[in-house]
């Protein structure tokens, strides 16, 4: 078994490292752009949909918690019930939410910004910053919190880790790997955040308007 977790531990570690290699994509395509144009497309496409099936789950659980909340008031008021995996489970999904969801909500430019000099600047300017910001910044941190939180994963799936209650849900060992699932996500999706803003500044992409986006949202 614990052969076992350890093949998977270290298999989770590695699919955000082999995005790794695709960091080199963006700064290809700033320099031969014409002949990568439709690999950078098709590749941030991909990364896009990857984000998108998990923001599909996000939202799944968005409905959950309104379902389990209603439920744990109903029993706790109306019938003097009370249960620790009710808790649980609010705690799961909301969890699920920001974990699953921050790479979708990076793709459709739905993070609060508080740099008040970018509206200012003009698109190709706005592009390299953005190009920066996610080689620079969003893919070593996914990187950093992979490589720091690959120990952990593998002693919570080998002990299957409940959460603390006795009665509580008997899956702490997932609600942990939504750490490194998410870093994952935001590894591919600052890439393909990277491809877009390398395809702007070479004028091969127009800059996606708040419309566009929120039309292409999942």
């Amino acid at each position: 078994m614990e052969e076992f977790v350890s093949i998977v531990g270290t298999g989770l570690r590695y699919a955000g490292y082999a995005l790794l290699p695709l960091l080199i994509l963006p700064l290809l395509v700033l320099a031969v752009p014409r002949p990568l144009h439709s690999v950078a497309t098709v590749i941030k496409g991909l990364l896009d949909r990857i984000s998108g099936f998990a923001m599909a789950f996000a939202v799944t659980a968005a409905f959950l918690i309104i379902l389990i909340q209603l439920a744990a008031v109903l029993l706790r008021y109306v019938f003097g019930l009370s249960f620790s995996w009710l808790n649980d489970s609010v705690i799961f999904s909301f969890a699920m939410i920001f974990m699953l969801g921050a790479a979708a909500t990076l793709r459709d430019d739905g993070h609060v910004r508080v740099d008040i000099l970018r509206p200012r600047f003009g698109t190709k300017t706005r592009a390299g910053i953005e190009l920066f910001g996610a080689l620079a910044f969003i893919v070593p941190i996914g990187v950093l919190i992979l490589y720091s939180a690959s120990g952990l994963i593998a002693r919570t799936w080998i002990d299957l880790e409940p959460f603390n209650e006795s009665d509580g849900l008997p899956i702490q060992y997932l609600f942990k790997t939504l750490v490194p699932v998410f870093a994952v996500l935001m590894i591919g999706q600052g890439i393909s955040q990277a491809l877009k803003a390398a395809l702007i500044i070479r004028g091969l992409e127009e800059e996606a308007t708040e419309e566009q986006q929120a039309g292409g949202a999942v």
